[in-house]
């Protein structure tokens, strides 16, 4: 276990190196001259050149790729080429909202896509496992910001129920749950399809294991048998599979906050982008990056812990 955390830690290290040195760089990379889109095309040249030198877009590449590197290391991201204030104060006050609409689209996953994967091995080839086949194809087919849409035509505007925009107040958890329910929901929809896929294929395989056939010739009943014992073995692929879905529901925050008209980094992002403003862009980067790492590696940490057999190497295997 100590050897696999050793080799998971470093190759987390190396990706987030990575990482740090494609931000650092970015500046470089997207066309655009953040200036321009501070001050506007009326500023003068003199102005403009300051400015320029404030933000530090004057100093040569690598002393720009040296600067972001050693303050990130510190904590410290830059400060925003608009308001000036400092990037690790913007992205955490944009962050808890993220967290909680990526937290609470796994637990909307979780708690849908696993029984329902439980409902269709337990009646293979029958009504209620087609249907949910094909429930679970749609699911899976369907972009976070359609089903979005689609949830905003259905509730909101022709139901009248639940709010169609905004976070609510993060002091009125009631508020704030209610608001946050229908951008949860669009983002949980394709995983709510993975997952009961996933688990279907695990209980089948294990519904069909010795000790299964042994717990039915000794009377107990399928429900049993499908929750307190099949279950708990078909469950640890699915381990690996939340650390994955996790990190793509925090990716597609982005499109969801923008439809629902919720703070958070992903719309954070998209407004740095569309203004040019780089330390915002690498900065809640950069946080979604070190987020989706550390749930990967959690989910390998916990995978490995819950099934021995899993190796690092060809030797390790033996």
């Amino acid at each position: 276990m100590g050897r696999y955390l050793l080799r998971r830690l470093w190759m987390t290290v190396a990706t987030v190196v990575a990482v740090l040195l494609f931000l650092s760089a970015l500046v470089h990379i997207i066309p655009g001259d953040p200036v321009q889109q501070v001050m506007g095309p009326r500023a003068s040249p003199d102005f403009a050149e300051q400015v320029r030198d404030e933000m530090g877009l004057d100093d040569p590449a690598p002393v720009q790729v040296a600067d972001f590197l050693s303050g990130a290391a510190r904590g410290d991201l830059g400060r925003d080429f608009i308001s000036g204030e400092p990037v690790t104060a913007i992205v955490a006050a944009n962050l808890p909202h993220t967290l909680a609409l990526a937290l609470s689209a796994l637990g909307i996953a979780a708690v849908l896509g696993i029984p329902l994967g439980v409902l269709a091995a337990t009646r293979p080839d029958s009504l209620a496992d087609k249907v949910l086949g094909l429930l679970s194809v749609a699911f899976v087919t369907m972009p976070s910001y359609v089903s979005g849409l689609l949830l905003l035509l259905v509730f909101p505007l022709t139901l009248g129920v639940l709010p169609a925009t905004g976070a609510g107040d993060l002091g009125d958890p009631l508020d704030y749950a209610r608001h946050l329910l229908l951008p949860a929901s669009a983002l949980a929809i394709t995983w709510v399809g993975y997952l009961a896929r996933v688990v279907r294929s695990s209980m089948l395989e294990v519904l069909g294991e010795n000790y299964v056939r042994a717990a039915r010739a000794l009377g107990l009943r399928e429900r049993m048998i499908a929750y307190r014992y099949a279950l708990k073995n078909a469950i640890i692929p699915t381990v690996a599979l939340l650390g994955v879905s996790l990190g793509d529901l925090l990716g597609g925050t982005v499109f969801v906050e923008m439809i629902f008209s919720r703070p958070g980094l992903g719309s954070l992002v998209v407004g740095a982008i569309e203004e040019r403003n780089f330390p915002i862009v690498r900065g809640a980067v950069l946080v979604i990056v070190l987020m989706f790492v550390a749930a990967n590696l959690l989910a390998d940490l916990t995978y490995r812990y819950l099934d021995p057999r899993v190796r690092v190497d060809k030797e390790a295997a033996r």
